[in-house]
């Protein structure tokens, strides 16, 4: 029987260690479960970014050097729906905008997210599972402090991130469901280790921790949960995390995000915790917070080091089970 392993994502950050992970396990060993409150419709379509954001990392397509969205991208569209006065705030490239349509006409047959991501997939020759975290809607809320409530697109991409934000809410998670091949990763015998990829922990991971059960079935979970920290040297890598964390008023540190999701024997989440190197020095307080800390390099700058810091997981993990 072959190891399982199970990665929690959200977009950009998160979709490095998935490519990396994907890239050093054999086939059908990871599934990759991505948060989907951040999906919204926009120009009739239905958007699911961090799904796409991984998506495309694992095909080979994503643009490295914009982060998000698919490499070798055309803009015809957008030029031509502004030019008309369409909203033309939220880029859907040329390529990317054929994942949206198809999604968004799969859906309209009645098929489910999990289904039609399965089918993108599948065409795009990934290996690895690719899932929601549920099938059923589930929206990131921003409650800010001057501009009122925002959907999480107008808060991160029309307005940039700038209204300070006082907290966060996933409209829908109460009534949600775990997707069914979200809900089988966790069952299954044969999970080894369950990855907290460095995403956001508040508009990433958060709203996957919100889908009922979850949270439990992590807690519960006969394999390691690690965490990777999405924060370095005191900065987000890539998005809000950081100013988030100071709006909040926390420390924008990784011993922050480790106190965060807190270690499981203490009622939290975690049997591990991934620091970067830059932030070695703060290892022994960590360790007060989460025991097993590994050290190790987590700016995924190329393939190489993503595929290190993948089995550096792996191997960490294999250490706590």
């Amino acid at each position: 029987m072959s190891r399982k392993i199970l990665a929690l994502s959200g977009g950009v950050g998160g979709a490095k260690l998935a490519a990396g992970l994907d890239a050093v396990l054999p086939a059908g060993e990871l599934t990759i479960v991505c948060n989907t409150a951040d999906d919204f419709e926009h120009l009739g379509l239905h958007v699911s970014p961090d799904l796409d954001s991984v998506l495309y990392a694992l095909a080979g397509l994503n643009d490295t050097d914009r982060g998000w969205g698919r490499a070798d991208e055309g803009w015809r569209f957008m030029e031509a729906i502004g030019q008309l006065g369409g909203e033309d705030w939220f880029n859907l490239g040329d390529r990317d905008l054929a994942t949206h349509v198809q999604r968004t006409l799969r859906l309209r047959d009645g098929a489910t997210l999990s289904q039609v991501t399965d089918e993108l997939r599948t065409a795009l020759g990934i290996r690895s599972q690719l899932l929601p975290m549920s099938d059923d809607p589930v929206r990131t809320i921003i409650e800010t402090k001057d501009s009122g409530d925002l959907a999480f697109q107008h808060y991160f991409v029309r307005d940039r991130c700038a209204p300070p934000v006082r907290g966060f809410r996933f409209d829908g998670a109460a009534a949600a469901s775990c997707s069914t091949g979200f809900r089988r990763a966790l069952d299954d015998e044969a999970l080894e280790a369950i990855v907290v990829c460095p995403s956001n922990p508040f508009v990433s991971v958060d709203p996957i921790l919100a889908v009922p059960g979850v949270r439990e079935a992590l807690r519960s979970a006969v394999a390691p949960v690690i965490a990777v920290s999405p924060i370095v040297g005191g900065q987000a890598l890539k998005g809000p995390a950081a100013k988030m964390m100071e709006e909040l008023g926390l420390p924008t540190s990784a011993l922050s995000v480790a106190e965060y999701y807190g270690a499981r024997q203490g009622g939290g989440l975690l049997d591990g915790f991934v620091l970067d190197r830059v932030d070695a020095d703060d290892r022994s307080e960590v360790e007060a917070v989460v025991p097993q800390v590994l050290v190790a390099d987590t700016v995924m700058s190329d393939a190489a080091v993503r595929r290190s810091l993948a089995q550096d997981c792996l191997e960490f993990a294999s250490t706590l089970r």
